[in-house]
């Protein structure tokens, strides 16, 4: 069975509410998946002046932290988090960054990987964090899957080629055509998975 790995950081849930739709598209192409979130870096004294922001940590307790293992069981890996000033949040970089030793090992080339993003405004900065976290899969060695336009489900969702991007609406629910989209990737990224993990060895012209 092929192997999927979530890693995502959300701060008030819309990313939780991707990454679980992504989860969902990749399990429903036959994968086994692991969702995880990375360690909040915040002061808790900041998080607290945001009512929606603890009251999400305290929702999502239960969530299990990624951990490091997770990317060495997967056969692939989507990676998630809201813009900040155009980059990543700290707390997904800060996970990444601890990879070195895998990175090191041979142990995350030829691991397909893809992306999702999220700003408080249309053009706060989705594509530079889709495309900064890329960044770190060309060093990775991990074959991007971008969405393309390759179903119209990227389309109804806001065309964007890159990954599955949004404006947060914050209390409102997020658009079910982004949630359909987010399903989409899960399953595009599984099935390119599947194909590049029986054939790991012939790409490392073993």
């Amino acid at each position: 069975m092929t192997r999927i790995a979530i890693v995502y950081y959300s701060a008030t849930g819309k990313n939780y509410e991707i990454a679980r739709a992504i989860e969902a598209g990749a399990q429903a192409a036959g994968a086994e998946t692991r969702l995880g979130k990375v360690r909040e870096l915040s002061d808790p004294a900041v998080i607290d002046a945001n009512p929606i922001w603890r009251a999400h940590l305290d929702a999502t307790a239960q969530v299990p932290e990624a951990s490091l293992d997770d990317l060495d069981w997967a056969d692939g890996f989507a990676f998630g988090s809201p813009t900040r000033f155009g980059l990543p949040a700290a707390s997904l970089k800060h996970f990444m960054d601890q990879a070195g030793g895998l990175w090191s090992q041979g142990k995350l080339a030829d691991k397909p990987a893809a992306g999702f993003a999220s700003s408080g405004y249309d053009h706060g900065g989705q594509e530079s964090t889709l495309l900064a976290l890329y960044n770190v899969f060309y060093a990775w060695g991990s074959p991007i899957v971008p969405m393309g336009y390759t179903d119209p489900a990227v389309k109804a969702a806001g065309g964007n080629p890159y990954g599955v991007s949004f404006t947060d609406p914050r209390k409102e629910a997020l658009p079910e055509v982004k949630l359909a989209a987010a399903r989409y990737l899960g399953g595009r990224l599984t099935r390119y998975a599947a194909v590049l993990s029986k054939n790991r060895a012939a790409l490392k012209g073993a």
